[in-house]
């Protein structure tokens, strides 16, 4: 049995649909209808990690689980790292963030990450750590200015950038919770190439067979649009990591999934193409 935790997230779902072609999946989840309908042997446990009783239900009897928390002060990777104890689980592969590895990063997301990285270190689980850059996924922030204005307006647009496809991530991680050697791994993962925002916006349009117009943000309304998504704490974090996008330091690419699953990773044009029915 293998645990999916964010099963409605974007990573979360590809895993849970990869897993239980072959393998007995168990979704932990807050909202069971939102994961979709899966084929296979799944179970479904519906629970927050802070209720303990849920979770030790969702783990117990699993060899495996995929980890992923995101909230911005709630201990969850410790209410999950004292279940899995508590219960046997021996292997934990959690989704994290590239700008761990960065020992210039110190934005307020960073030091979380690094934080709950620290927590599963020394939980005594088996560990296997997936650090991808920003998902291509996040470019579906713009559908509605592309559908309604034929625009794009991002920060540093011209900043080079090794997004990935979440559906890539989704891919290491089924290899890292199936595959021996793994345990004790941090994975640095990128997409095929740096790509600017505005590089992204032109590769959308042809897609969509009409060329978008790419608009500069200021700082400024960069906030103001964060703002509106995410509580302060989180628009300043971002905010501040965009400073090191502007630096270049979000361009480096690594060959990390290729030598992981054997293949190169998906280009934006192909996430772009199969995507492109959300910005219609």
């Amino acid at each position: 049995m293998i645990v999916v935790t964010g099963a409605t997230g974007t990573v979360g779902r590809v895993v849970a649909r990869l897993l239980a072609r072959d393998h007995p999946v168990r979704l932990f989840v807050r909202s069971p209808d939102k994961a979709g309908t899966l084929d296979g042997r799944v179970e479904v446990v519906r629970g927050q990690y802070d209720d303990r009783d849920a979770l030790r239900r969702a783990l117990e009897g699993a060899r495996a689980a995929f980890l992923v928390t995101n909230h911005p002060t709630e201990p969850d990777d410790a209410r999950f790292a004292e279940a899995a104890a508590a219960v046997g689980l021996r292997h934990v592969v959690k989704l994290s963030g590239f700008s761990v590895g960065d020992p210039e990063a110190d934005d307020f997301i960073t030091r979380r990450q690094q934080e709950n990285e620290e927590i599963i270190r020394a939980s005594g689980l088996d560990w296997t750590f997936l650090r991808p850059r920003a998902f291509m996924s996040n470019t579906l922030s713009w559908a509605a200015s592309v559908r309604n204005e034929g625009v794009v307006r991002a920060l540093h647009g011209g900043a080079g950038h090794s997004v990935i496809d979440p559906r890539d991530v989704a891919e290491a991680a089924v290899r890292a919770l199936t595959e021996p050697g793994h345990a004790g791994r941090a994975y640095a993962l990128t997409g095929p190439e740096a790509i600017t925002a505005a590089e992204q916006a032109e590769q959308l349009g042809k897609v969509l067979g009409r060329p978008l117009e790419f608009r500069e943000l200021t700082v400024d309304q960069a906030r103001e649009s964060l703002l509106r998504r995410y509580p302060p704490v989180l628009a300043e974090a971002l905010l501040r990591s965009a400073e090191h996008l502007a630096a270049g330091r979000k361009a480096h690419v690594t060959r990390t999934f290729e030598e992981l699953v054997g293949r190169r990773p998906a280009s934006f044009g192909q996430w772009a193409a199969d995507h492109r029915t959300a910005f219609c």
